[in-house]
């Protein structure tokens, strides 16, 4: 009996390092997708996120389009990661999903990247939710697009995110009002283990996986520009 035991519990665990090894390598191909996006919108001449906008931004989600999703919002999802600032630098890659919202992919197949800054403590807590809705539990406002462009006052004051999305190469603000945000808990654990919780990742509690180091190179190069430049 305990023979048989031993048997099916081995079975049984490795029935699931596939499953375990397939989520956490999609964690590691969602970051580095991650970084591909903004790294491509960031070197769009006059077409980036205002550097102005950058520096202040507590964090910063930036959700890859998937060509296997043709209609993301409005049924499906996207997934992809968020960052915050921490007194060290970056914070590790939270996981997280959308869905919902007024912006649809595009028919035909193409997909949409979608980024969002979080511009103050209100939307930081938000983040740090299990769910929220753009424009319901926190305000939402299209960001500017210019790397030097002067953001609109009211927009920067009122906005506690602002959004953007980039479909067929052209990248443009656009208001993602009903949007579901929450955190993708798998993607978590797949990367960090079952004992970390978002809250510990956010705030820098957590060491940067190798996996997430590119992505934290490229955000401090542009913040750091940003604050030559103003």
């Amino acid at each position: 009996m305990m023979k048989r035991l031993m048997i099916v519990t081995t079975l049984g665990l490795l029935a699931t390092l596939p499953a375990i090894a397939s989520d956490r390598d999609d964690d590691v191909a969602r970051t580095d997708r991650a970084t591909q996006v903004f790294r491509e919108i960031m070197n769009t001449p006059d077409h980036g996120i205002p550097h102005g906008l950058l520096n202040r931004a507590k964090c910063i989600a930036i959700i890859p389009g998937d060509k296997k999703f043709a209609f993301v919002f409005g049924g499906n999802f996207g997934r992809g990661v968020a960052t915050c600032r921490t007194p060290e630098g970056w914070s590790a890659p939270m996981f997280l999903a959308v869905e919902g919202g007024s912006v649809g992919y595009q028919i035909g197949g193409s997909s949409t990247d979608l980024v969002m800054l979080f511009m103050n403590d209100r939307a930081l807590q938000s983040l740090l939710g299990d769910k929220f809705k753009l424009g319901g539990d926190a305000s939402v406002a299209a960001g500017p697009v210019g790397r030097d462009a002067a953001a609109d006052t009211d927009v920067r004051l009122t906005a506690e995110i602002l959004t953007y999305s980039r479909s067929k190469g052209i990248f443009a603000g656009v208001s993602l009002d009903g949007t579901v945000v929450q955190a993708d808990k798998s993607g978590d654990r797949s990367m960090y283990g079952h004992d970390v919780d978002r809250h510990e990742i956010l705030s820098g509690k957590v060491a940067v996986p190798a996996s997430a180091q590119q992505l934290m190179h490229e955000l401090d190069q542009y913040v750091q520009e940003a604050k030559v430049n103003h």
